[in-house]
C-alpha cells in the first residue's frame, strides 16, 4: 500500500475534532466530520454545505475525493450531492461537504458527526492529440444502456 504525507490544518471551527484517521488497516478513506456551531436540520429534498474544520495541502499529482458514507446513505437517505467531490492539489481553503437528504424525514446534523469520507488518489493530467477520426472498437458509439442490464454470464446460465 502506498503512503504519502499530506499537510493538514485544523481550523478554529474544527479545533475540538480529531485529525481524520483510517478506521481499519484496510480502509480506503478517512471520515470527515461536521464542524458546525449548532445542530442543523436537513429537510427532505434539501441540501446543505457542511464545513469540516479542515484544510489540506495535497502534493502535486493528487486529489482528495469526498464521497458518501454508506451507512448514512442506507440508514438515513443522506448522501454527498456531488459525489465524488474533488479537492484539487492547489486548493487551500476549508473542505466542505454538500449533503442532500433523499429521505422523507428531516435529519439532524451535529458537531463531530461523521458526514462523509475522503480518499486521497493520484491523478494524471493529459495532453490532447486532436485527430479527424477515432479508432474503431467493438462497442463503437453505442452509449447509455447499450451493454444491457444483465451480464452475458447470467444470460448463458439462465
Amino acid at each position: 500500500m502506498n503512503s504519502i504525507t499530506v499537510a493538514i490544518k485544523r481550523l478554529p471551527n474544527g479545533s475540538r475534532l480529531p485529525i481524520p484517521q483510517y478506521a481499519t488497516p484496510g480502509s480506503a478513506g478517512v471520515d470527515l466530520m461536521a464542524a458546525i456551531d449548532a445542530p442543523l436540520e436537513l429537510f427532505p429534498g434539501s441540501r446543505i454545505l457542511i464545513p469540516t474544520g479542515l484544510a489540506i495541502a495535497l502534493p502535486h499529482g493528487y486529489e482528495a475525493q469526498v464521497r458518501p458514507r454508506s451507512g448514512l446513505a442506507h440508514k438515513n437517505g443522506v448522501t454527498v450531492l456531488n459525489a465524488p467531490g474533488t479537492v484539487d492539489a492547489d486548493y487551500r481553503g476549508e473542505i466542505s461537504v454538500i449533503l442532500i437528504n433523499h429521505s422523507d424525514k428531516a435529519f439532524i446534523i451535529e458537531y463531530g458527526m461523521r458526514i462523509a469520507q475522503m480518499i486521497i488518489a493520484p491523478v494524471n493530467q493529459v495532453s490532447w492529440n486532436e485527430i479527424a477520426e477515432l479508432p474503431d472498437t467493438a462497442r463503437g458509439k453505442r452509449g447509455f444502456g447499450s451493454t444491457g442490464n444483465r451480464s452475458k454470464i447470467y444470460e448463458d446460465n439462465a
